[in-house]
């Protein structure tokens, strides 16, 4: 097995797409931000890059600095050799399933900082939630505030990313109708995004209630609403991450019928001394 590489988008080739969406669930966010990089986002010097066995596509990973390499359901096997080829270049971390992401940490020869435990949950049987209010699509008169939320949540999320500009994509992402807001009382109390459906399968998230709105439903609400607004577009498959440390998100996800598939990691290095 050989990875080769390119930071040309049109040199990534199709069989590498097509191995992504054979599994759109267990590669959700690399297939995701392929659809971003082809829409002109994320695009500043980009590594695209896939396995192969005797002439067959066997994995692909992508890397948009400043984030972390995304690994898709790569075989453990090549973990190391895709470490040791990537070697040298600046990687902050990496993201991918649990046991994938720490082989890769543990080959790559960088300093762990910090990591976050994610569960990938697929929704089964939707059930509505009890609140107050209502939801409405985000139109470009909210792209401004909405790009403040966004990095109010980064904030909280990944505070290592929450100093870029999130107008463009926010912006991007309304036009594209991926973005929900939750009304209570006439102001927006609550926010979802979904992704555009990808072989049938859309992700939610992120979803983010202001500090002082939380603990009224909202979240339950507009999460609910991001999915039904993701299956009107047509997906079929259905699919959020959560923090594991957060035990309020998962519960609140459980409750409207997601499901969990498996564990995820991201992992941040330390920048070498």
């Amino acid at each position: 097995m050989s990875w080769t590489f390119t930071s040309r988008l049109e040199e990534f080739p199709e069989a590498a797409a097509a191995w992504l969406r054979a599994d759109p669930t267990r590669n959700t966010v690399p297939l995701t931000v392929l659809s971003r990089l082809r829409h002109g986002l994320w695009a500043d010097d980009p590594t695209l890059g896939w396995l192969t066995d005797g002439g067959d596509v066997r994995g692909a990973v992508i890397h948009t600095p400043p984030y972390p390499v995304l690994l898709g359901d790569i075989p453990l096997g090549s973990v190391a050799a895709l470490a040791e080829t990537l070697r040298g270049r600046p990687i902050s971390g990496v993201s991918g399933f649990k046991e994938q992401a720490e082989a890769f940490a543990a080959a790559v020869g960088l300093a762990e900082s910090s990591r976050m435990v994610q569960r990938l949950y697929r929704l089964g049987d939707l059930r509505p939630p009890s609140s107050t209010g209502t939801s409405r699509p985000a139109d470009e008169a909210d792209a401004g505030w909405v790009a403040s939320w966004m990095r109010d949540f980064m904030a909280e999320a990944e505070p290592e990313n929450a100093g870029r500009d999130f107008l463009p994509e926010m912006r991007h992402r309304i036009a594209q109708g991926e973005m929900v807001l939750w009304v209570d009382a006439g102001r927006p109390v609550a926010m979802a995004a979904f992704s555009r459906p990808i072989s049938g399968m859309s992700r939610i998230g992120p979803v983010y209630t202001p500090p002082g709105s939380r603990g009224r439903g909202y979240g339950s609400a507009v999460t609910h609403a991001a999915t039904r607004a993701a299956q009107r577009a047509g997906a079929d498959l259905l699919l959020l991450f959560t923090d594991l440390a957060n035990p309020t998100s998962n519960s609140i996800y459980q409750n409207l019928g997601y499901r969990p598939v498996s564990d995820y990691a991201s992992i941040a290095f330390a920048p070498p001394a």
